[in-house]
């Protein structure tokens, strides 16, 4: 939980940028962090959102490391070039964005590597916003491996393919939000309830779309803290 923490204990960790080099052909430049800790901790592979790999997935990735996790946050967009991550994301727009299967090998591979890892507890979650959140459904969709999905307020999800989610999923969404609009997170919440899947929403009203960036007018304190008690508590159920 958000502030639960013991002043007298020690903590530390290691956060960097490194290349993951997996199955696939697209080595993966990646923001890496992870606890100084001798003990066992689970993953989570944070996947960035439209406005690019920038400063503030960086924070949110050292934020769950404070709570005990490894993360991966993948350079999505390094197909076309690096430099200020609003630049970067511009161009990736131009080009009619990043495929999504090349996404999902990116996924993969972010799984493969914190599996991998000595101090990995063997379980990893995947978690995105805005168009991170529709990768990260997709990731749940058709990813053997993960052991828990949240997605942020992703619009434009397959809703047709939530019978395929292969893990319990958290959605957490804005419902001032217009991408996606209330009743398309409707028709998704129908479609994973008539398949019997392990999920929970969680709705905000007052709140639109990406209502945690606190950078920008769309924050909104009480619902973002809220929903991120409510992703904490999700990953310490399904990879604890």
């Amino acid at each position: 939980m958000w502030n639960d923490l013991d002043t007298g204990k020690y903590e530390g960790m290691i956060a960097e940028t490194v290349t993951v080099t997996g199955k696939s052909d697209r080595a993966i430049r990646a923001y890496y962090s992870r606890p100084l800790t001798d003990q066992a901790v689970p993953g989570i592979v944070l996947i960035p959102h439209m406005p690019g790999w920038d400063e503030f997935y960086r924070e949110t990735a050292r934020r769950f490391t404070q709570h005990g996790y490894a993360v991966v946050c993948p350079d999505l967009y390094r197909d076309f070039g690096s430099g200020n991550p609003a630049q970067v994301a511009q161009a990736a727009r131009a080009a009619g964005g990043v495929p999504d299967e090349h996404v999902m090998d990116d996924c993969r591979d972010a799984l493969a590597f914190l599996k991998a890892q000595p101090k990995s507890n063997g379980k990893v979650g995947v978690i995105g916003t805005c168009s991170g959140g529709r990768h990260a459904f997709l990731a749940a969709c058709g990813i053997e491996g993960f052991d828990a999905a949240v997605d942020c307020w992703g619009g434009g999800a397959p809703v047709e393919r939530a019978s395929e989610v292969l893990c319990p999923l958290l959605g957490i969404f804005g419902n001032d939000d217009m991408h996606p609009p209330k009743e398309e997170v409707d028709r998704l919440e129908e479609g994973l309830k008539a398949a019997g899947k392990e999920y929970e929403f969680h709705r905000y009203d007052g709140a639109g779309h990406g209502f945690w960036y606190y950078h920008n007018g769309m924050y909104r304190q009480e619902q973002a803290m809220d929903s991120w008690e409510k992703v904490f508590a999700f990953f310490e159920k399904h990879l604890r």
